[in-house]
């Protein structure tokens, strides 16, 4: 509080070096204010009509026309298709042209849910999900994060693609060794070195996709492991070896 006292006293005798220093309850006075726009040599304040005439002329012309607005978001979209097409994904610089202007919009491509932590994270077109998957994916039993296999990504984004998914629930990230454990004993079907503890793995669904449709789209990526979970509806995606298997 002292230093933003401080700050604040610095600012008023710069505004008026002529006048002492405002106070902190005189600075946000309307009436005291009005001094600070006197004109330097004159004791006079500035009438309403003076200073609004004088702010006007000291203020920038920040106005764009409506064509000027409509210009930038036909550059913004041009070059976020021409980004599309050279890497399968938009350019990380048309996106933040598109940010730049009211009226743009930029819809996720999806969101992932976690149904054990109930947290959502919006999955957007150029933005990289490198730094906040690894916690989005934590073992929801001990709260324990790991740095998770990033190919992961590729799987879920390009099943909302395939799918026109705008969400994806997830059932399983990283399972701690503890947990794991803990499944094993009370008889679920957990492999006693699932690549989930590795970070390795992730079981999701689709609401309102088959699961076996997902499934055959997850397998067709051959990226490595997919287990079939047809009763509890999710899929299983991992990046170990490829191979195959159904569960319950």
């Amino acid at each position: 509080m002292t230093s933003l006292f401080a700050l604040l006293t610095v600012c008023g005798s710069l505004l008026a070096p002529d006048q002492p220093p405002l106070g902190l309850d005189q600075l946000f006075d309307p009436i005291a204010a009005r001094g600070l726009h006197a004109t330097p040599g004159d004791p006079t304040p500035l009438t309403k009509r003076e200073e609004w005439m004088r702010d006007k002329e000291l203020r920038p012309d920040l106005h764009l026309s409506d064509g000027a607005l409509a210009d930038a978001r036909r550059a913004a979209a041009t070059a976020e298709r021409e980004g599309t097409r050279r890497r399968g994904r938009p350019d990380a610089a048309a996106l933040n042209l598109a940010t730049q202007f009211p009226g743009s919009r930029i819809e996720p491509i999806t969101t992932l849910f976690n149904v054990w932590t109930r947290e959502a994270l919006p999955v957007l077109p150029g933005d990289p999900l490198e730094e906040r998957i690894h916690s989005f994916l934590r073992d929801h039993y001990t709260n324990q994060a790991t740095q998770m296999d990033t190919r992961l990504i590729d799987v879920l984004t390009r099943a909302a693609r395939k799918f026109s998914a705008n969400r994806i629930e997830v059932v399983s990230g990283y399972r701690s060794p503890k947990y794991n454990l803990m499944l094993r004993k009370k008889g679920h079907q957990v492999a006693r070195s699932s690549q989930h503890i590795e970070g390795h793995a992730v079981d999701f669904r689709i609401r309102g996709v088959p699961t076996r449709s997902l499934l055959l789209f997850v397998r067709s990526l051959r990226l490595g492991g997919v287990g079939f979970y047809p009763h509890s509806q999710f899929v299983h995606s991992d990046t170990g070896r490829i191979r195959y298997w159904t569960g319950s």
